[in-house]
């Protein structure tokens, strides 16, 4: 069942509560375009626009999963040739420790080496 707007009685309450006749006329309009037949959604069209938005959501919901699971994979192959990574400078670091204290050690054998060179021949 639909009611009629009365436009002239909307339009006098509005110009006795200070609005201008022009402000009226265009509140009025709008009101009454809101009002028109066809303008209104019936209820089976809310719960069909409902359910329409409610399977959007379902599939962006879907689409979102298989990101996050996808940026949950790369994540794991990143940590995966990190690791790696890090073991390969850790083995590298190791290997240059242990020549270093070779170079050292023969550095002070041979150090030694000329010091009691030096000392024979001062005597």
């Amino acid at each position: 069942m639909q009611t009629m707007l009365d436009t002239h009685a909307v339009a006098r309450s509005l110009t006795d509560a200070d609005f201008t006749p022009a402000q009226a006329d265009v509140l009025v309009d709008a009101l009454r375009q809101t009002a028109e037949p066809g303008d209104s959604v019936t209820s089976d069209q809310f719960k069909a626009g409902l359910a329409e938005v409610r399977t959007g959501i379902a599939a962006l919901d879907t689409r979102l999963s298989t990101q996050i699971a996808d940026v949950r994979t790369e994540m794991a192959a990143l940590d995966t040739r990190l690791s790696t990574q890090i073991a390969g400078v850790r083995t590298e670091v190791a290997s240059l420790e242990t020549r270093l204290v070779r170079w050292m050690v023969g550095t002070v054998i041979a150090t030694a080496g000329v010091t009691v060179g030096i000392l024979r021949l001062l005597e």
